[in-house]
């Protein structure tokens, strides 16, 4: 049963894929997943490719519909079930507590790099300079010239496009973040800036979800391993 420092509680979670194009194919991903994440923890999703991983990163934040189950994110003291939201209320979550960083950039074209990071930060606050004073920040702790900081992200390198990514997720102290491959692009020293961003979140209270590949970033951020395997193997 969650607790009060639960953040995150998923329960008999099933998901597949149907390939309609395929004769209605049915692809199964995981069944009966069980978690729960609390507040201040970080928990690493291990397993081999196609396990799972980034389908249960999406199921948290409400991309997939799983089949059977429920995934409770604790949102304004109430656990609420992400699986029966409505959108208005899976965007409030997403507005107030829960970020997501993806393997990949997507923004607006042409929109500046400091703007795209602001950008969650002025949804939440209403504070456009507060929120470019946070980007400016965290784009400096990131490594990513100023004079960069004009410019869309769309011109930049796979690496700074990934360091945009990061600044953007931690724009705002989400209570809860699910995190997918943050530091895949990354060279050694935006890696350990990456690993102190998220050690500070843990810090304050944030639970953590992430799917890190490179072992060494996963063994200074991750509190304990959840293995997907076995609900690979039950689906």
């Amino acid at each position: 049963m969650p607790t009060d420092k639960t953040m995150i509680s998923v329960r008999g979670l099933d998901k597949t894929f149907t390939l309609h194009t395929q004769g209605g194919t049915v692809i199964p991903v995981f069944s009966g997943l069980s978690l729960a994440v609390e507040a201040g923890e970080c928990v690493a999703l291990a397993g081999s490719s196609g396990a799972g991983k980034s389908s249960l990163i999406c199921s948290l934040y409400g991309n997939y519909r799983p089949q059977r189950g429920s995934v409770a994110i604790r949102h304004e003291d109430e656990m609420v079930d992400i699986t029966l939201a409505t959108p208005r209320q899976v965007l409030d979550i997403r507005k107030k507590t829960m970020g997501y960083v993806s393997q990949f950039l997507r923004v607006v074209p042409r929109v500046p790099a400091l703007d795209v990071v602001a950008e969650p930060l002025v949804t939440l606050t209403g504070d456009l300079k507060g929120a470019r004073d946070r980007a400016a920040f965290l784009l400096k702790r990131l490594n990513i010239p100023s004079a960069l900081w004009s410019l869309p992200p769309a011109t930049f390198s796979g690496g700074e496009q990934q360091r945009v990514n990061i600044a953007r997720g931690f724009s705002v102290e989400y209570p809860v973040l699910l995190l997918d491959e943050p530091t895949a692009s990354l060279d050694a020293e935006n890696r350990r800036v990456v690993v102190g961003l998220i050690n500070e979140a843990k810090a304050r209270g944030t639970a953590v979800v992430g799917i890190f590949h490179d072992e060494e970033v996963r063994d200074l951020v991750a509190d304990r391993l959840f293995e997907m395997r076995s609900f690979k193997e039950a689906a």
